[in-house]
Formats: structure tokens, C-alpha cells, sequence
């Protein structure tokens, strides 16, 4: 009963995102702490080991300190994932993998008297390869002696959105930064049936600093950190896009896209070209529209089928597609509950819709539903998570607060408590 009552206490969350790394323990309550997804490894000076300051690998808000120096970006600012994998032999990868752990645990470690370890649940894409949890486990048991881990237990993201819902059949569409993951779920994730795609907020990002370009911002669009926070602002999700296009260009003031960088006098303003904030969204829905075409032509990265490992990633399926390419590579029985539970998590589905605009703008639940009818697909419910970014860390929580602890690992099942420490 006093290890049941101490993980209660104690678990904590750690949801590994191709962009964002969020961490916390369960006492955070709804919204978890966000560390962006890289590390950066500093020249060794002499200066720094006199101040005291040399490091072999930075993360964290100190990143931004080390950007201004002069110093070749390529091979020091490293950012581990690449559609939610990190490759076996990379090195410096895995490097700021660790690093992101330790951190994140160090910054809740208790100065009581009594703590042994947080409970610790990580998340990684549905399609991770063993070696990822292998490797994770090795360092959370790195982390045991350093006094941060008592034990550890590793699921998939998707399986941890249905966690978060309480649903035990469902779909779960997981989409971030660099993929978006289409699981269905019946009790556990049917791995056979998982769909990936090699497209989410990065494609995203590259459309916008596309448009910035043509506006007259070239010098904005080659600032990551600036043309996200201007997607996420001036970004829209069309309900039908040639009918946006067409209203926006007939009422410019109506979409007109401003936008002021906060702490800087940098505003910025698309004009006539505010129609194009629809493309932002559309892309990550599906990027078949010819409209699109042009930036591809122009030099804009395709999205293209690639595969790391075992999995194919898709570049240019439309969202429902895959969706329905999932769905029917489970039994016929069970596809009927599936369609009927459809969850959107990920930051990439947090679209908002301007009262002004409704009707031409929609929400992500909208635009897949309706994506989904057009396909033919009637019976369908679908259902956006509240604060998406953040469902795979509460349903971390969740999972670590109700498995059991003597409920142990096991690799044929993948799932229970690996134990670092008695």
C-alpha cells in the first residue's frame, strides 16, 4: 500500500515530440512544462570553464543564448527526431535525449526527506522501434542512481490520447511537428493497421515561410521560431479551400492577416495576399490542391513517401484517407465503433476560427468529418481534444496513476512497471 500511495505521488509524465519535449509531474494538474525538441553542443572555450559555465550539451530556454554567437549553427544545433525516431547511431541525438531527461526530472526533484524516484511514463510515436525504448530505459535507469527515477514504463502516444478520453475503441489521429500517426485502438493499439504520415506542422511552417517571402518578410521566413508563432497566429483551416480563396480575394479587410511579433516593433501585414493564410492549414489536411503545385515547383520541399525502419511514411495522402486506409485494415466487425470514435490530439489540429469567419474557416473536427463524408464515410463522430498539444502528457498521468506497481515490465506485452530501485 506505501508504493502505491508513494507513485501516486510521484508519477510523471514525459511526452517525446519530434518538436516539443512536455514533461511534468502529476501534481502540474491540466498543462505540463514544454522544452523545445534539440540540444545544442557549445565550442569548448576557456572563458566558459573559467565562468564555470562549460557544457557538454545545452537545452532548454539557455539554447537561445548560445544562437547569437557567430558560431556554425549546422553541426551544434541539434534536434534529435526525425518524424518522431531517433536513428541508432545517432549519437549527438541521443545525447540531447538524455540530457532533456535529466533536466526535466531535475527541475521537480523534491528536497524532502523520503523521495526515491519519480514514476515515470514516457510516450513515442506509434511507429518507434525497439531500439528507442531499450535506449530510454537504459537512461531512466541512469537516472535511478542519480536519485530522479524509481521506475519506468513506456507507451505509444496514441495509446495515451485514448487513455487521456477514457476510450477503449477509438482512432486516434496524433499529429506534431515532423508526422502525423493514425492509430486505431481496441484495448491496445493494432499495430498492423497503423497509418503514418510524413507530414504535419512542419509542412505547415514551410508553406508559411513561403508566403512571407512573397509578402516581402525574406528575411522573417529564414527565422524558425518567428514562422511559427506567425502560422500559428495568421494561420486558417478552410472548410472547402477554392471556396475560401475565392471570399477572401472578394473581401480582402475580412481576412486581412496582421500580426505584430510581441517585444519587437516587427509587424506583419499579407495585404492582398491574406487569402493565402488558408493554405496554412489546408496543407497538413491535404496538400493535392494545384494550388499548391506552384511552391512545389518553386523549390518548397514535397512531401514524399519515405521510410525509416520498417514503416512507410506517406508524403501526400489526404488526412482522410489515411484515415480510411487505417480504419479498413481492421476487422469489418469492429470498423463500424472505430469510425465512431475519431480523436484529433496534436498541437498541429489547434486551428482557431475568427467569429467573422465561420462558415469559411473551420475547426479541425469540421474539416475531417467533412473530408470523411465526401469520401462516402456517413456514420462518423469526431472529436477534438481539449488543448490537443498537450492529451498524450495527461494521458501519461493518467496511465501511471492507475497501473499498479506490481504490475512489471513485460517485453512480450509491452507494458508495466520497469523497476529501477527497490
Amino acid at each position: 500500500m506505501f508504493e502505491e500511495d508513494y507513485k501516486r505521488r510521484f508519477v510523471f509524465g514525459c511526452d517525446f515530440g519530434t518538436s516539443d519535449y512536455k514533461y511534468g509531474p502529476i501534481s502540474l494538474g491540466e498543462r505540463p512544462r514544454v522544452m523545445e525538441s534539440r540540444g545544442y553542443f557549445p565550442e569548448k572555450s576557456v572563458v566558459a570553464e573559467l565562468l564555470g559555465g562549460s557544457r557538454e550539451v545545452v537545452v532548454g530556454s539557455d539554447v537561445a543564448l548560445f544562437l547569437g554567437g557567430g558560431q556554425d549553427l549546422s553541426g551544434r544545433l541539434v534536434y534529435p527526431m526525425r518524424d518522431g525516431i531517433v536513428g541508432i547511431n545517432d549519437e549527438k541525438g541521443w545525447r540531447v535525449i538524455r540530457e532533456l531527461i535529466y533536466r526535466s526530472l531535475s527541475d521537480f526533484k523534491p528536497s524532502g526527506f523520503g523521495f526515491k524516484g519519480f514514476y515515470v511514463v514516457a510516450s513515442l510515436s506509434a511507429v518507434a522501434p525497439l531500439y528507442m525504448y531499450e535506449r530510454l530505459y537504459g537512461y531512466l535507469g541512469q537516472m535511478a542512481e542519480e536519485g530522479l527515477a524509481h521506475s519506468s514504463t513506456i507507451i505509444p502516444q496514441p495509446l495515451a490520447v485514448a487513455i487521456a478520453h477514457k476510450q477503449t475503441s477509438c482512432v486516434v489521429v496524433e499529429s506534431g511537428h515532423g508526422n502525423t500517426q493514425v492509430a486505431p485502438i481496441s484495448q491496445a493499439p493494432i499495430r498492423s493497421a497503423v497509418v503514418a504520415l510524413n507530414r504535419g506542422g512542419g509542412e505547415a511552417n514551410a508553406i508559411t515561410a513561403e508566403i512571407l517571402k512573397d509578402t516581402g518578410y525574406g528575411d522573417l521566413a529564414k527565422e524558425e521560431k518567428a514562422v511559427r508563432l506567425i502560422k500559428e497566429r495568421l494561420g486558417l483551416l478552410p472548410l472547402d479551400l477554392n471556396k475560401a480563396i475565392s471570399y477572401a480575394k472578394s473581401n480582402r479587410e475580412a481576412v486581412r492577416g496582421v500580426y505584430q511579433i510581441p517585444g519587437t516593433r516587427i509587424k506583419v501585414d499579407l495585404g492582398d495576399y491574406s487569402w493565402t493564410r488558408f493554405l496554412i492549414g489546408e496543407i497538413v489536411f491535404d496538400p493535392n490542391h494545384e494550388i499548391f503545385q506552384s511552391y512545389f515547383r518553386r523549390g518548397m520541399p514535397r512531401p514524399e513517401d519515405t521510410r525509416i525502419g520498417d514503416t512507410l511514411f506517406y508524403g501526400m495522402m489526404d488526412l482522410a484517407e489515411t484515415v480510411i486506409s487505417s480504419v479498413e485494415k481492421c476487422p469489418v466487425e469492429l470498423q463500424p465503433h472505430l469510425y465512431g470514435q475519431i480523436i484529433l490530439s496534436g498541437g498541429n489540429f489547434n486551428w482557431s476560427v475568427p467569429a467573422s469567419l465561420r462558415g469559411i474557416s473551420c475547426d479541425s473536427k469540421l474539416k475531417l468529418q467533412s473530408m470523411l463524408h465526401a469520401k462516402g464515410v456517413e456514420a462518423t463522430s469526431v472529436v477534438l481534444s481539449p488543448e490537443p498539444q498537450y492529451a498524450v502528457w495527461r494521458g501519461c498521468i493518467v496511465y501511471g496513476y492507475a497501473l499498479p506497481h506490481q504490475y512489471e515490465w513485460s517485453w512480450e506485452k509491452m507494458e508495466g512497471w520497469l523497476h529501477h530501485r527497490s
